[in-house]
């Protein structure tokens, strides 16, 4: 017994030391260009130097994050293939697609939440309303003919809209993309008027003058855009929403692995520079630990559950 027990320890000792020794992709389950996207960028080459290995980001979209999700989760669970995931891949998607081929809470093991994402309404200039007030005197009048942009069905972009369009009874058309990035796109061209999502790529186009932003979602103003109103201050009383990103692994990586790459991330966290460069997008570091982390996407599951129920929002 004393033998069997020493071979174990001593062979996860080596995996802890073996890690890593080959290079190490990040799945993002959309396109280039959104959110997503940029935060595991940025990352990456942090990874890279801390870990002497390759660090890629590697983007699986489709089927609202449907797919980059199974794929990761299906992926060798020897902490070389992690998933930069988001609210609606873990705690909504679940509960739209009901045919879904994993279940998200069960099928990772959590290592960190990396950031809070603030999320921004945002409008073509084009679109002929300067508030949310006058947004919704225009839907109402012209019942869906606003088309909005989102990253995909059951993403955050979707379920942030589909809460506004319930509370404050209009009727937008949805027009869902295979990512953030090609929603954007859109909402540029004027072929779609209206958008809601995060700062961290909304933000330059708002500064730019090429997008208008009506509101922020979250319970306080942003320090970025200090002159626009929250949602509850636009008139939408108790409306808000911070999404977030998060790292995770396949289910059964040893756990000691799982420590050692939630120690790392974290401690590129602190880096000042990281630090500044989220802020700057409109973003929060987190960095908390894996049982914190479980524990709000179980939470978050359940609210996300009964809100879609109730609210009667689909899958198209």
């Amino acid at each position: 017994m004393k033998r069997i027990f020493a071979l174990l320890l001593g062979f996860a000792v080596g995996m802890a030391h073996a890690f890593p020794n080959k290079p190490v992709r990040i799945i993002v389950a959309f396109p280039p260009g959104g959110g997503t996207d940029i935060v595991a960028r940025l990352l990456a080459p942090r990874l890279t130097d801390l870990w002497g290995q390759p660090v890629m980001v590697e983007n699986r979209a489709g089927a609202s994050g449907t797919i980059g999700t199974e794929i990761a989760a299906r992926a060798d669970p020897d902490g070389h293939t992690l998933f930069m995931a988001t609210m609606g891949n873990m705690t909504a998607n679940q509960h739209l697609f009901p045919k879904m081929g994993v279940n998200p809470l069960r099928a990772f093991a959590p290592i960190t939440k990396v950031v809070d994402v603030h999320f921004v309404f945002m409008a073509n200039p084009a679109l002929p309303a300067n508030s949310v007030k006058d947004l919704v005197a225009l839907a109402k009048k012209r019942p869906g003919e606003i088309h909005y942009s989102s990253s995909g069905p059951g993403g955050a972009p979707h379920l942030a809209m589909e809460l506004f369009k319930r509370q404050a009874g209009v009727n937008l058309t949805h027009v869902p993309y295979k990512g953030s990035g090609p929603g954007m796109t859109d909402l540029l061209g004027a072929r779609v008027m209206v958008t809601m999502d995060s700062l961290l790529q909304g933000l330059p186009q708002i500064k730019a003058g090429k997008l208008k932003a009506l509101a922020v979602l979250g319970p306080k103003r942003s320090a970025l855009l200090p002159e626009v109103p929250t949602m509850a201050e636009a008139g939408v009383a108790g409306y808000s929403l911070t999404n977030w990103f998060g790292l995770l692994a396949p289910a059964a990586t040893p756990w000691n692995v799982v420590s050692e790459i939630r120690a790392d991330v974290i401690g590129v966290l602190k880096d000042q520079d990281i630090r500044h460069k989220i802020a700057e997008m409109g973003a929060d570091v987190v960095g908390n630990t894996g049982d914190e982390f479980a524990a709000a996407m179980r939470a978050e599951s359940a609210q996300w559950a009964e809100i879609i129920r109730s609210a009667n929002i689909r899958a198209e």
